[in-house]
């Protein structure tokens, strides 16, 4: 894994007389590019590319108009256009515009990550909002903030780890989990959240019974609607039903769920808990792993499709795929858009624990596994854990935080996985890829406690992500088994922007 900076590290001082400012090869190629870009640009008038004077007149790019060259500059990646900025100060001038780096934005982060995020601001944030630094800052976080929630009076959510947690419009859904005891849990919580600025929230028990309690499930968010599947009950019995739970909510004053086992065909994974899963679009679920009867840890991978009305699914198991991941449980899987996947660590046949990162790609019929074989120092990549959370924030990229390792030593860092730089590393490899895989935050606020098998998710925009619960240390046996205890605080970790 290759150890150089963003193209953002450093923006080049436009007077200086180094080498990275010389007229060079980069900044001719930006140039020469935009310029055959311009050329087979459908958005530029037949007008512009004729003349009276000669039939093979080609005007330069610098006679383009601004609009014209910033439609052009959309069209290149981001270090075309930092190199092309350096060719003169009009250029300069016109990729720094607002114009062309909220298009950017939106083009990167998705629409409605940045709309969520915009409206999230203060009024006084937006006014002095430059786009370009917005995007030079997501590119480069480095640091986090962290802040633990208080609750109203009234009722709250008992201890609990092992559950799930999804964040449905501005709400917080908490259900199920294991807590003191081995025992199950079967209650449904919800908060709402709103833009991110509460520091008090308060939890309304929505539902108990339904589903039947359990721990170890998976819950995914398609649209409105939560897909469940699987778990382990008190009894130790895994399970493989399929739920889907309809969100009704009224702005921030109410919340109801409307659970109902999902009619799926008779061919079904076999029953499991500590799987991983994540939604590959609007009415797609895919699942893989997890512990099935007698402790087998499978190395399976399944796909759920939903009918248009959400009334019924169908699964089938993805076969013949070579390779593929071994079998583990505790790990994770978070969509990254398109028909892309991401799966990281778990717990091994073996009891080992494992730091592997491998692509899942649905494709049309013929899905395939890859596993990224990354380089470099191990203090560059996150060591081996199982029992983490991995939520995709602002700026397409994963955040890793907590676990434990194979002597259940629970973890408090953060980590980000680049995707961008994931696709890179897929198309030219690690030893020519531009930018690292893997970074470790730094946190500022109130460091959560080590932690494992908590409940994780982000809001619209990406720009905060909510952890609740989890198995952390206890207080007489830190480091042993006998000594964990259930927790039940939920923390806000905002991303540090400044704007």
């Amino acid at each position: 894994m290759t150890c150089s900076s963003s193209p953002f590290h450093s923006l080049p001082n436009p007077t200086a007389e180094t080498d990275q400012l010389t007229p060079s090869l980069s900044h001719r190629h930006a140039t020469k590019k935009a310029h055959l870009m311009a050329s087979s640009n459908p958005s530029l008038p037949p007008s512009f590319w004729s003349s009276s004077s000669s039939s093979n007149y080609c005007p330069s790019i610098t006679q383009m108009s601004s609009d014209h060259i910033i439609s052009v500059l959309l069209l290149l990646p981001v270090e075309s256009i930092l190199s092309f900025s350096m060719t003169c100060k009009r250029f300069r001038s016109l990729a720094s515009a607002d114009s062309l780096w909220e298009p950017i934005c939106r083009r990167e982060w998705g629409g409605g990550r940045v709309d969520a995020l915009i409206a999230s601001f203060t009024p006084q944030e937006r006014q002095r909002l430059s786009w370009k630094r917005l995007y030079a800052q997501v590119s480069q976080l480095s640091s986090l903030s962290c802040r633990r929630l208080s609750s109203r009076s009234g009722g709250l959510p008992s201890p609990r780890a092992s559950h799930s947690l999804n964040l449905v419009s501005d709400w917080l859904v908490l259900f199920g989990g294991g807590c003191e005891g081995g025992r199950h849990l079967d209650d449904t919580w919800a908060a709402y959240i709103g833009n991110g600025r509460n520091r008090v929230i308060c939890w309304q028990h929505v539902n108990s019974g339904v589903p039947s309690g359990r721990f170890g499930q998976t819950c995914t968010l398609l649209g409105n609607f939560l897909l469940l599947f699987g778990g382990i009950n008190d009894n130790g019995d895994r399970l493989n039903d399929t739920w889907i739970g309809e969100v009704f909510y009224e702005g921030q004053l109410d919340l109801r769920i409307a659970w109902r086992l999902l009619n799926v065909s008779s061919i079904v994974p076999p029953p499991r808990g500590a799987h991983a899963a994540c939604s590959a679009g609007d009415k797609r679920m895919v699942i893989h792993g997890g512990i099935g009867l007698n402790g087998l840890r499978f190395n399976d991978t399944w796909i759920l499709n939903l009918s248009d009305d959400f009334g019924s699914g169908r699964w089938h198991q993805v076969t013949n795929v070579r390779p593929s991941p071994p079998p583990r449980s505790g790990h994770s899987l978070t969509w990254i858009g398109g028909t892309y996947m991401v799966l990281f660590g778990g717990r091994a046949s073996g009891y080992e624990v494992l730091n592997d990162v491998w692509i899942f790609h649905i494709g049309d019929g013929n899905p395939e596994w890859k596993e990224l074989k990354l380089s470099g120092l191990p203090s560059e990549t996150p060591l081996p854990r199982v029992g983490h959370s991995a939520t995709l924030i602002l700026g397409s990229k994963i955040l890793i935080y907590g676990g434990e390792d194979s002597e259940r030593r629970r973890k408090d860092d953060f980590w980000v996985l680049d995707v961008g730089a994931l696709q890179k590393f897929q198309t030219i490899g690690p030893k020519k890829s531009p930018r690292k895989l893997w970074k470790r935050l730094q946190v500022e606020g109130h460091h959560p406690e080590y932690r494992s098998f908590h409940g994780a998710c982000t809001d619209r925009s990406g720009h905060y992500v909510y952890v609740f619960g989890g198995m952390v240390d206890g207080v007489i046996h830190p480091a042993e088994a006998y000594g964990l205890r259930f927790n039940g605080e939920l923390y806000q970790v905002e991303l540090l922007l400044q704007l």
